[in-house]
This record gives structure tokens, sequence and C-alpha cells, in this order.
């Protein structure tokens, strides 16, 4: 680009003066050899004082720039570099959370779940065992009432047939000779009952 540049200028430059000479006689004065040393004076003078300004007033700006532009560049990636660096960090440290919750999460269940199971057949070991005591109570009372009402039923049987005795016959009749009567009686009912 600078090159353009010094080639536009010394382009622009030759042909004003070309010009500014060949007004004041008929031909063409730069091959004129009268206006040869003028002409490479002016050349120096011009294309010196441009190389001058370029080179210590206009190329030290452009190099300072690029040269700021490029360490801006490299801190940038740098300060990028760094920043993806811990950003992977905090990825890396942050699905290791995850997992450990996880772990943790499924330790825990597995624990609840296992306190459960023995809870239930904790409860069901304590509630069979009332159900057994329950059941046991029940039999026995069963059979007490068994034992019992038989008993009862005798009594029953021979207070009843004593008042309709008494109602058909209008005597009373000892107690021993019915309930002998009817103790023959059950055992019947029962022979007739089990089969024997």
């Amino acid at each position: 680009m600078l090159k353009k540049i010094i080639i536009q200028i010394f382009f622009l430059n030759f042909v004003l003066i070309t010009y500014a000479q060949s007004g004041e006689s008929g031909g063409m004065p730069q091959l004129n050899p009268e206006f040869w040393i003028s002409q490479i004076v002016w050349l120096v003078l011009t294309f010196g004082f441009l190389y001058i300004v370029l080179s210590k007033l206009i190329l030290p700006k452009i190099s300072d720039n690029l040269e700021s532009r490029k360490s801006q560049i490299l801190e940038n990636i740098e300060t990028a570099e760094l920043q993806r660096k811990e950003s992977e960090k905090k990825i890396k440290e942050f699905e290791k959370i995850i997992l450990e919750s996880k772990l943790k999460a499924k330790n825990h269940f597995n624990e609840v779940r296992q306190k459960t199971l023995e809870d239930i057949l904790n409860k069901r070991i304590v509630l069979e065992k009332d159900i057994d005591k329950e059941i046991s109570a029940a039999e026995e009372e069963i059979n007490n009432l068994k034992i019992n009402s038989s008993e009862k039923i005798k009594n029953i049987a021979i207070e009843t047939s004593n008042e309709l005795i008494k109602q058909l016959i209008g005597e009373q009749v000892n107690n021993s000779s019915i309930s002998a009567i009817v103790e023959e009686q059950s055992k019947k009912d029962k022979e007739n009952q089990y089969g024997i």
C-alpha cells in the first residue's frame, strides 16, 4: 500500500512539473537536457521529504497501531484460552457434583427401601403373632364355650323337660332320671353327627 502511495505521488509530481515547464516552452521540457538537473533536484527533494514524513511520522504510528493490535489480540486469545480452561474445569466439577449427587440419592433410596422392607417385615411378623394370639384366644373361647354350652344345654333341657312333664302330668319328676334321659339322647345325637 505504501508503495502504491509513493508511486502515485511520484507520478503526480512528475505530471505537475512537466505541465509547468511545458507551459514556458513550446516542446516537452522533460526531454530537454537543460532541465534535467532541476528535475532531478526537485524529484530528490520531493521524494526525500515524502520518505522522511512517511518513515518518521506515518509509518511509526501505523507500526505502533499494528503492534498494539497484535498485542491486544494475543492478550484476548490468552484470556479466552484461560477462560476456556476454567470453563472446562468448572464443567468437570459440575459433572462430578452431579455424579456424586446421583450416587448419594441412589444409596439413600436403597437405604430407605431396605429400611421400609425391614419395617414391613417386622410389622408383618408382629401382626401374624397378634393374629395367632387372637386365633388361639378365639379357639380357646370356642372350646370353653363348647364345654360349657353342653352343660348349659343339658341344664336347660333338664329344666325345660321337667317343666313340660310337670305341666303335662301335673307331677314333679326326679331331675336325675330326666338328666339320664337327656344324656342318653345327647350321646345318640353325637353318634349320629360323627357317624360313630
